[in-house]
């Protein structure tokens, strides 16, 4: 079915406080060097002990409201991608509801970890799409500092809190959603969770700390044989080829990971937007932030053909064809 959904806005937000590599270099047995070369990082930006998933998600619909003029009055739905909710309940959905006032619209989270950002758009697409929907309002926000183990080196160096909004409106004539593909491996899950109550996956037991494992090595394998794959599949649904593609933003989990998958897929460093080097790896908020540092450079153009793909925890994955077609 062809869309009838058109991305209207765009906004993002990461808090004050930066974790540089230099810092992670008196907490554990690390080095600037040896974090560059293996994640392309140099900095994470930290929520303070007091700020939470909602308040990033707030401050980034503040700066999409700023940027495009946008008025949320008439939002129908709030989809929120988050792992590091502040409360297992009430959503973040329901916070930004009643922050906003946005006087009446559903309002939920999911959890697809990484891939939660584009699962959220293709949500949005398809219940707009459908016409249920006239206007939804989509974010990614992440906490991810609040669940992330300090004294394990391989993965504290990693991680980042951020957050992304976009507003996706109903628009027959000119929709942004050209393709999409997603799938699952859910086998693999267990080489990147977080317990809360189960003690045990499949039988095996779990690390129960209530902070992120993940065993990277695992997942960089995955991801690498998966995306080319996924990428292909989108490029064939959309009858595009790679040339066709002005941008590739993948979530960006690390540098060396992001640029396997392009050598596989055919894309070049160049044409792909990242935000790991300042941000690190800030989960389902990955990709707005690449995504907006590009507009903010004068990379991303009015009418460029975009591709979007969010891979992470579960193991999931979905990626997306977009015609850029925001105005401010």
């Amino acid at each position: 079915m062809k869309s009838k959904a058109r991305i209207t806005a765009i906004g993002t937000y990461v808090p004050q406080n930066k974790l540089l590599n230099e810092d992670l270099e008196k907490m554990v047995d690390t080095n600037d060097e040896w974090i560059v070369q293996r994640t392309g990082m140099k900095e994470r930006r930290i929520a303070g002990d007091e700020e939470y998933a909602s308040h990033l998600a707030f401050n980034a619909i503040e700066n999409l409201i700023e940027n495009y003029n946008k008025d949320l009055e008439d939002v129908d739905c709030i989809i929120v991608a988050t792992t590091t909710a502040d409360y297992a309940f009430p959503s973040v959905a329901c916070q930004i509801q009643s922050h906003f006032h946005i006087p009446c619209t559903g309002a939920f989270d999911l959890n697809a970890t990484c891939a939660g950002f584009t699962y959220a758009l293709h949500l949005a697409n398809n219940l707009i799409t459908s016409e249920a929907h006239k206007k939804i309002l989509v974010v990614a926000t992440e906490t991810l500092s609040k669940v992330t183990n300090y004294k394990d080196r391989t993965t504290c160096i990693l991680f980042g809190d951020g957050a992304g909004a976009m507003l996706v409106e109903y628009d027959k004539g000119n929709p942004s959603f050209l393709a999409s593909h997603m799938g699952t491996n859910g086998e693999g899950g267990i080489h990147v969770y977080r317990t809360t109550f189960a003690t045990a996956m499949e039988d095996k037991p779990l690390n129960t700390t209530g902070k992120m494992v993940q065993n990277g090595r695992e997942v960089y394998k995955w991801a690498a044989r998966t995306l080319p794959i996924g990428i292909q599949e989108l490029l064939l649904k959309s009858d595009f080829n790679v040339e066709d593609i002005n941008w590739f933003i993948p979530h960006s989990a690390n540098l060396r990971m992001v640029e396997s998958i392009c050598e596989k897929s055919g894309f070049s460093i160049e044409k792909t937007l990242t935000s790991m080097k300042y941000f690190g790896n800030t989960s389902s908020a990955s990709i707005p932030l690449a995504l907006n540092l590009g507009i903010e450079e004068g990379k991303v153009q009015f009418g460029d053909t975009l591709l979007l793909y969010g891979f992470g925890g579960g193991l999931t994955h979905l990626g997306l064809i977009l015609k850029w077609n925001i105005k401010k």
